[in-house]
């Protein structure tokens, strides 16, 4: 690579080639407790995995006061629920999430609408009881696997479109 004119260099130094590091004769292999050497398990229960999903607790942080809660209802568990459903999608589609991803998840769960269904209301009320604990994580996936994978692979507009419709077409509530 060639020196900038104002660094000197003695005009009768030899020349300095790149050598590579010295070759590494044993072969890698997983020997660390962190370390995984099979393909992520996939089932019931186990999540959508995806690209930093935890920035969807960073991204929901834009909504805290804008959303629509009714007496018994707290922010930091909509908040939550809401971030699960944004985990999801982002994973379905292969990538982090982003801020249409909360505004799925908070919007298919009534709490972006300035007058959302009192069926709404109360089913979301049980559902999303003190989530944000924890301890509460089955209670979690539940949140987010009652928004069917087809629902989440439409865009958000056509999510909230259709959320508009009819909230139930958005929502599989045997789950």
């Amino acid at each position: 690579m060639a020196a900038p004119t104002f660094v000197p260099a003695d005009p009768v130094d030899t020349v300095r080639w790149y050598r590579s590091a010295p070759r590494r004769p044993d072969p890698w292999v997983v020997g660390r407790p962190g370390e995984v050497d099979s393909p992520q398990p996939a089932g019931e229960g186990l999540g959508t995995p995806g690209p930093d999903a935890g920035y969807a607790l960073t991204l929901a942080a834009a909504f805290r006061g804008t959303l629509t809660l009714r007496p018994g209802e707290h922010e930091s568990d909509a908040i939550v629920g809401g971030a699960a459903v944004a985990m999801k999608r982002a994973g379905l589609l292969g990538r982090a999430p982003v801020a249409h991803d909360l505004r799925v998840g908070l919007g298919v769960w009534g709490f972006l609408d300035d007058n959302p269904a009192a069926e709404l209301v109360e089913l979301r009320r049980d559902r999303f009881d003190e989530v944000h604990l924890t301890h509460h994580y089955p209670r979690l996936r539940r949140i987010a696997d009652a928004v069917p994978e087809a629902v989440l692979l439409l865009g958000h507009t056509e999510i909230l479109e259709l959320h508009g419709r009819d909230w139930r077409s958005c929502l599989d509530l045997t789950v």
